[in-house]
This record gives C-alpha cells, structure tokens and sequence, in this order.
C-alpha cells in the first residue's frame, strides 16, 4: 500500500482527519510517531495512531469519519487487539483507532493530559511526549525501542526550555507590580496609604 511521509506536507491530511473528527464529534487522542513528530521530534510514519474509548457509539463514530474520508474501516485479525483501521486506497491515508495502547494506563488519563493542536478550523488533541515515550517503552518492539532515543532527547529539551518560560512570567508579572507601584506613588499622600491600611475593632484604621 502507498503512504506518505509525515513532515508538514502532511498537514491536508491532518486538516481532513481534526475537520472529520470534530463533524463526527469522534473523541480521540494522537498518540504515536504523529504525536511525537507535532511534539518537534524528527520522526516520520505512514500512519495516524489514535486511542479512544472503544462504546458502540464511538465504533459508529468511527464509520462516520471513514465515511468523511471516502475510506474504509478494516477491523484486526486479533479481536483481542482493539484496533480498528481506516484506510483510504487512493493515497495511502491510514488511520489507526485503539482501545489499548501498551503503557496507557487509560483513556480518560490520556485525554486529560493531552494537548489541542489547531488545524484549519478544527484541532486534534494530542498525547504529551512522556505518554508517547511510555507506550513506546511498554510495546518493546524493536522499532519502538530505536525510536526512544530520539524522544528522549526531545522530551528533555522541551524540559530544559521550561525555566525561561516560568521566568519570562516572573518578569512580566514583576514589571506589572512595579507599575502598579509607581502608578500609587504619583497619587497624593493623603491617597498613597490607603491600601495599607486596616479595619479595628473600634471606629477608624490605622496603618
């Protein structure tokens, strides 16, 4: 079967999937290489894997967005897997929706602590690295286990530039205080102290 490379010029595709998902109202989290490849890392696949909560109206959901596609869904030859597979022949567009993913402990778990990603009109939620870096761990197959240093090393980056972002907010947050400050300064006397001040017992207040 042809496929595509995911990188940017995968984005169509990804317009389609996030406009189809939303139209179905299909909740569905990006997990996998795709996931990891929108995370930053340098990782291609031929496939969009998804996990989701496996009721009978997600499997009719799941129809619906093959419908949207103009694709079919193709279901495991292991019932035991959970997978069920939208393909669409004329350009290799794959789509993997699971119930189970190894090292997920949950969907509701993965949901909560996925990202959205916008495309076009519509978003995707997307699995944080550390979740894609689990299940690539629990699966133990040896492409999974090639890819985790690379995912590693993506994860840690992500990690280190966390600091210059909590201290960008510092700053502004300090710059907003300062502000405040020399507005109250500029204020008569009379009116400086006023939010100094404290309610007592008895009549008045006092600083």
């Amino acid at each position: 079967m042809a496929g595509y490379t995911f990188s940017m010029d995968a984005d169509p595709f990804l317009r389609l999937v996030a406009r189809a998902l939303s139209h179905r109202r299909l909740d569905a989290v990006l997990i996998g290489h795709a996931a990891a490849a929108l995370h930053g890392s340098p990782v291609t696949t031929l496939d969009l894997d998804f996990m989701f909560r496996k009721t009978p109206t997600n499997l009719r959901k799941i129809k619906g967005v093959a419908d949207d596609l103009e694709a079919v869904v193709m279901r495991s030859y292991y019932p035991a897997s959970d997978l069920y597979r939208v393909v669409r022949d004329r350009d290799g567009l794959q789509l993997d929706f699971r119930a189970r993913i190894d090292g997920i402990r949950s969907f509701e778990r993965l949901r909560a602590s996925a990202s959205p990603a916008s495309f076009g009109d519509s978003t995707i939620l997307v699995a944080p690295l550390r979740d894609i870096i689990r299940s690539k761990k629990a699966a133990g197959r040896p492409q999974d286990l090639a890819i985790l240093p690379t995912l590693r090393e993506r994860s840690m980056k992500s990690k280190r530039r966390s600091p210059r972002k909590r201290s960008a907010l510092a700053k502004e947050s300090e710059r907003i205080q300062l502000d405040q400050i020399r507005r109250l300064l500029a204020l008569p006397p009379s009116r400086r102290t006023h939010f100094l001040r404290k309610r007592l017992s008895f009549r008045g207040s006092a600083i």
